[in-house]
């Protein structure tokens, strides 16, 4: 059973940083694309950053400011948030699955506010 699960979230000023964590059991994350999403208040969920042993992927509204890494002994990835705006706020999701099908797992989200 894969679970992920998410952490990090809170509250931060704009032109702060926050790191959030998603920790994966049930798969090898090597072997897999991870993603993060986030979706604001009546928005849909919007695609953020992905990681694979081959690479990484931003959304344009944050490339340059938040980064991805993983770390395959503690089968977790980061999104390093930096230079936060108010626009960032929102609950975000962390989410896996094959390198070239959808993302089939996903986290229960953790929040999070930017203030300005």
């Amino acid at each position: 059973q894969v679970q992920l699960v998410e952490s990090g979230g809170g509250l931060a000023q704009a032109g702060g940083s926050l790191r959030l964590s998603c920790v994966a059991s049930g798969l090898a994350i090597r072997d897999y694309q991870l993603g993060w999403f986030r979706q604001a208040p009546g928005e849909e969920r919007k695609f953020v950053a992905r990681i694979t042993r081959y690479g990484t992927l931003f959304s344009d509204s944050v490339r340059g400011r938040f980064t991805i890494a993983a770390d395959n002994v503690k089968n977790t990835i980061y999104l390093y948030m930096n230079n936060m705006k108010p626009e960032d706020t929102a609950a975000y999701y962390c989410a896996a699955g094959p390198l070239s099908g959808n993302y089939d797992w996903w986290g229960q989200g953790t929040q999070v506010t930017v203030s300005s």
